[in-house]
């Protein structure tokens, strides 16, 4: 596999979602789900050459997460074939019309068995980004390491290193995330986090300013806080820009943090400065939580202005 604009890993998972409560029964449709990947698919549709490596089962849902992949125009070649373990599950039911649940069923996945021999030629061919979720870490102690080790490796040769937090609770506890993550943030030019995600990269309760100013310190170059609706903040040696966000009717909220990170990696790519690249990023979480699914409605690259300047029940004709 040649080198990449992005390489990233982790979890691919199968996503069963309902328009209604899991409990009563009702249809389900199949979908492709997991963080890493739905970044890899916003860059890949926006021209940007990304691999995304992990682990799938022998089956023909491990067939249906490369198929997806793939017609998506993200590279698997370094993707592995567990014959001995089930894929990964993700159960998503629209509870209410502002609530959505999700459950997950990935224990002993062939996903979660993910190692560093996994990521090891993916590292050495090269990436200009190597994109890393928390999800990952939460995985296994394997995947924890391989993550780790990716990290580490990939800032040692120059890679620019992004970590997005991307907390699970329902993968571990606050304590035990912190205990991977902050140390995992050192090797990170790049850090993503939700407003309450932050202090899991530093000391517990640690306030917004004291937490980004730590980690520039450390050497990271830029961290992002993500503000839902209201936006981003970036902390820069420069000082801190906050830019507004797109507003849209937001129908799904599922797949908008990454959504987000894929539009600013976009940017940097790109060469775009500080406020392009946030600009980007709250365009593609702007797209994703106004369309249904965690990436089908996110934009190509023609379709990036899209939602300048049109109003609510726009037809374009």
């Amino acid at each position: 596999m040649t080198a990449v604009d992005v390489l990233t890993f982790g979890e691919s998972l199968v996503s069963l979602r309902t328009a209604g409560p899991l409990a009563v029964g009702g249809a389900l449709t199949m979908h492709l789900a997991g963080a890493e990947s739905n970044v890899a698919i916003g860059l890949a549709r926006l021209g940007h050459r990304t691999a995304w490596v992990g682990r799938v089962s022998d089956d023909e849902l491990g067939e249906y997460v490369l198929r997806q992949l793939r017609a998506e125009g993200v590279r698997v070649d370094g993707v592995a074939t567990d014959p001995a373990r089930p894929a990964g599950l993700m159960f998503l039911e629209r509870r209410t019309a502002d609530v959505t649940r999700v459950r997950y069923h990935r224990a002993g996945s062939a996903g979660s068995a993910l190692n560093v021999e996994d990521v090891r030629t993916p590292i050495a061919e090269g990436a200009r980004v190597l994109h890393l979720t928390g999800i990952t870490p939460a995985l296994s102690g394997s995947a924890r390491e391989a993550a780790t080790w990716a990290a580490e490796t990939a800032s040692r040769s120059g890679t620019v290193v992004c970590l997005d937090v991307n907390y699970r609770a329902r993968l571990w506890t606050r304590e035990a995330a912190r205990k991977a993550l902050t140390p995992l943030a050192a090797y990170a030019s790049l850090v993503i986090a939700s407003a309450d995600e932050l202090d899991l990269v530093d000391e517990p309760g640690a306030d917004e300013s004291t937490v980004a100013a730590r980690l520039l310190a450390r050497g990271v170059q830029t961290v992002l806080v993500k503000l839902g609706a209201d936006g981003v903040r970036a902390h820069t040696d420069q000082g801190v820009r906050h830019v507004a966000a797109v507003p849209v009717t937001a129908v799904d909220a599922v797949g908008a943090g990454d959504a987000f990170s894929a539009g600013y990696l976009s940017g940097h790519l790109d060469g775009l400065d500080l406020d392009g690249r946030l600009h980007r990023a709250v365009t593609l979480g702007a797209f994703a939580v106004s369309g249904h699914g965690d990436w089908e409605g996110l934009p190509r690259r023609n379709e990036l202005s899209l939602l300048d300047g049109h109003e609510t029940g726009s037809t374009i004709r």
